[in-house]
């Protein structure tokens, strides 16, 4: 058997896929791989931001069309990147184990943590969530539009003369970087930034026919992470979100109970909700919408 899978070309996408590919061969070594790399709109589009261009699906759409017409077998995707609304004919698989969900500050060497950064000190990223986050904690910080895949993002330290830049910790960790850095790393816990829902988690698409895919993909479940991209993106779905304002959520697993926190700010930031609601692993669902309503009401 050969499975055709698609990606995007950036470095991180590839790595991301080629993980999946190797946790499915450990387990079903007979089985023959072929990965298609796939443009999308949001890659061919590098100048703009991305709450300019469009909504999420940006970096998706051409995977996805692909997948209807059979010319692909599944698609591995960053779930974070993906719409709460899905092609009729497609759906996601199995949900295998998350990485690291946090956002990570890659500082300039003088600086070990956000606490370290000068008056006014100068911090790329292209998320309003991220943006929106670091000011609340930090008012003063000026915070510089940046876009790009990860190596371009980091670079921008030297060549835009910033103190740092926001990253998904998920991403430095896959390409497995972090050494490799001349720069500090500072882990942005949840009570500084909470991260985007299902930041971490991998989404492999397939189509609704192919039950045999299901099948192989059973095999790298990771049951946890799946209720936390459950929970998480019943949130997103709920506060109907795209890339247009901040938009934050995670889900805790403690025993048979969840924790889910979410975030929601105005377009401007003007006003950011954070709420949290808990309840059982089989209602995660349910507390994703609900949480999503009482932060509705308080933002209106």
């Amino acid at each position: 058997m050969k499975i055709v899978v698609g990606s995007r070309g950036s470095k991180l996408a590839l790595t991301q896929t080629n993980w999946v590919i190797d946790e499915i061969k450990q387990r079903y070594p007979q089985i023959q791989f072929e990965v298609k790399i796939i443009s999308t709109k949001g890659d061919r589009i590098q100048h703009i931001a991305l709450d300019k261009i469009g909504d999420k699906g940006l970096f998706v759409k051409e995977i996805e069309e692909q997948l209807i017409s059979g010319d692909i077998d599944m698609a591995v995707h960053s779930m974070k990147d993906m719409s709460t609304e899905m092609p009729d004919e497609l759906k996601f698989s199995y949900v295998p184990k998350r990485e690291d969900y946090r956002d990570v500050l890659i500082l300039n060497k003088k600086y070990n943590s956000i606490d370290d950064l000068p008056m006014n000190a100068k911090i790329g990223t292209g998320s309003k969530r991220r943006k929106y986050q670091l000011l609340q904690y930090r008012d003063d910080l000026n915070i510089v539009p940046i876009r790009g895949n990860v190596e371009t993002r980091i670079n921008k330290i030297e060549t835009e003369n910033l103190h740092g830049v926001v990253l998904a910790s998920a991403g430095i960790k896959r390409l497995n970087i972090q050494e490799k850095l001349d720069y500090n790393i500072f882990y942005l816990n949840e009570d500084i930034m909470l991260p985007s829902p299902a930041q971490g988690i991998l989404a492999l698409e397939i189509r609704k026919d192919r039950e045999d895919l299901e099948e192989i993909l059973k095999s790298i479940e990771d049951k946890n992470s799946s209720i936390q991209a459950v929970a998480e993106r019943a949130f997103l779905k709920g506060v109907n979100g795209g890339c247009h304002v901040p938009i934050g959520a995670i889900c805790n697993i403690n025993k048979d109970n969840i924790e889910l926190i979410g975030l929601l700010g105005k377009e401007d930031g003007s006003k950011i909700i954070r709420k949290s609601l808990s309840g059982k692993i089989e209602d995660a669902e349910k507390i994703g919408h609900e949480l999503a309503e009482i932060v509705l009401k308080e933002i209106n």
